[in-house]
């Protein structure tokens, strides 16, 4: 320490640059060293041998003697009994020289084999488990506090993920085979399903679960995990009171829907919310909320209902608010067209790694509509349209993060301009991988902050005083 501080005045008056690591150096020194808490470890059992050579007599033998389609007709709770109850029959009759605890386990697998999703219904049980993903009948992979991780779960042969996956998409009403090799799904709970099989994965079925957050998180969970500054929540939580349209970009896997749903959550209960998704998996809590979703085309091709379809059908249902899970086509022109209609308020999601590369996206999404607009016009569209522009990133130690807050100013020439509110700041990586930095207010006092007085939500000035 006493070395860095003299090379720090020898330094003086020198070179800024370096006067400027060694101060961040010994500020980092002079910090407490906080404690890195071990990651709990991943909740499944996995049987021995011996245990998974009775559960395979166990179950052909169970396949004799019940009727399993008569399963569907009895609840969870009472079809699980019966099952429980004959596969301790059939061990207590065979010659398995298994313990109380082995025959447990076995009879537990046979239970979510039946019941649920097989191997990978522990998984499902396990809160730390963000992602599933499954590359193969027997590589299994999990995503868990941001990093993903090996899992020893394995399936017993492609034909049996195939039929899990059967399993999961004819429960929504979809399915899939050859001619139809891709097909999106959710779970009971709500969990996002994406699955593609040969011939298009040529390595075998693949399916990727997004688990459904059980624990809704709110922006005070943003704040303690690092995720949103304290200073940036009134000020979030504002523009969406004060009706501001709100596009949310990011990478995959970055936080969108999350974000989202959170700010969702501080549009007043006396308003009409009409959701749109792919997929749904929003979780608004207000009373006054209609859940839309798209729908693929059947077997025959036909009866297919996409975003674009369901945008238009959502301006005549008088919402107060449109919540777009994201936008991918089409369906952005009419997004705009809300937008600037009279449906301010609305928020929606975008794939992209900037605020500018965000409405560059935006821009040629609508192209994909066929129609021709000129340039200027378009983007003069999109800059009446959307207000604020918010990046959320995913870094490489796993935490997802506020990145930037952008305003959308309006035209200068063909050009839309932008101004940026907030930025986060990285300064590199501590000894345990861990991201460093600061979110920083750039000094910049948004146009908006005069119409968010206007309507009673007043914000402090020095919430955008840089620090």
């Amino acid at each position: 320490m006493s070395l860095l501080s003299d090379r720090l005045n020898q330094l003086r008056g020198k070179d800024a640059r370096e006067v400027t690591s060694l101060e961040t150096e010994i500020k980092a020194s002079e910090e407490p060293k906080v404690e890195k808490k071990a990651r709990p470890k991943l909740n499944i059992t996995m049987l021995t041998p011996a245990e998974a050579e009775c559960k395979e007599v166990i179950y052909k033998e169970l396949l004799k003697v019940m009727d399993l389609s008569l399963i569907d007709s009895l609840d969870e709770k009472e079809a699980r009994r019966q099952i429980r109850e004959i596969c301790t029959h059939l061990i207590s009759q065979s010659s398995q020289p298994l313990s109380a605890i082995s025959r447990e386990k076995v009879v537990e697998q046979i239970e979510n084999e039946i019941m649920g999703l097989g191997p990978i219904e522990p998984l499902l049980s396990d809160t730390t488990v963000s992602d599933i993903l499954v590359n193969g009948y027997d590589t299994v992979y999990v995503e868990r506090f941001g990093k993903l991780e090996s899992c020893p779960v394995k399936f017993t042969s492609n034909s049996h993920l195939l039929n899990i996956i059967d399993r999961i998409v004819s429960s929504v009403g979809r399915h899939i085979d050859e001619s139809s090799p891709m097909v999106d799904a959710r779970l009971q709970d709500g969990s996002r399903v994406n699955v593609i099989i040969p011939p298009l994965a040529l390595d075998g079925p693949q399916m990727s679960i997004r688990r459904f957050a059980v624990e809704l998180l709110n922006m005070d969970n943003l704040i303690e995990l690092g995720s949103v500054p304290a200073q940036v929540a009134p000020i979030l939580k504002g523009i969406v009171k004060a009706r501001l349209n709100i596009l949310i970009s990011g990478g995959t896997g970055s936080g969108k829907t999350t974000m989202l749903n959170i700010l969702s959550g501080y549009i007043p209960e006396d308003e009409r919310i009409v959701t749109i998704e792919d997929s749904a998996e929003l979780q608004l809590q207000q009373p006054h909320v209609v859940r839309l979703e798209t729908r693929p085309p059947n077997i025959e091709g036909k009866g297919e209902v996409n975003q674009r379809d369901l945008v238009k059908n959502s301006l005549r249902m008088r919402p107060d608010r449109i919540v777009l899970g994201e936008v991918r086509g089409g369906e952005t022109l009419d997004m705009l067209q809300a937008m600037n209609t009279g449906h301010d308020g609305s928020l929606t999601t975008i794939h992209a790694n900037s605020p500018r590369d965000a409405l560059g996206r935006v821009e040629n999404m609508v192209s994909m509509t066929g129609i021709n607009f000129p340039t200027k016009a378009l983007r003069s569209q999109i800059a009446s349209a959307i207000n604020v522009v918010l990046q959320i990133g995913r870094m490489e130690d796993g935490r997802r993060r506020l990145l930037s807050i952008q305003e959308v100013n309006g035209m200068e020439g063909d050009i839309i301009t932008m101004s940026e509110l907030f930025r986060f700041q990285r300064m590199g990586l501590d000894e345990e991988g861990n991201v460093l930095g600061e979110f920083k207010a750039t000094g910049v006092v948004p146009g908006f902050h005069q119409l968010l007085a206007q309507k009673g939500i007043n914000l402090p000035l020095e919430l955008f005083e840089p620090n």
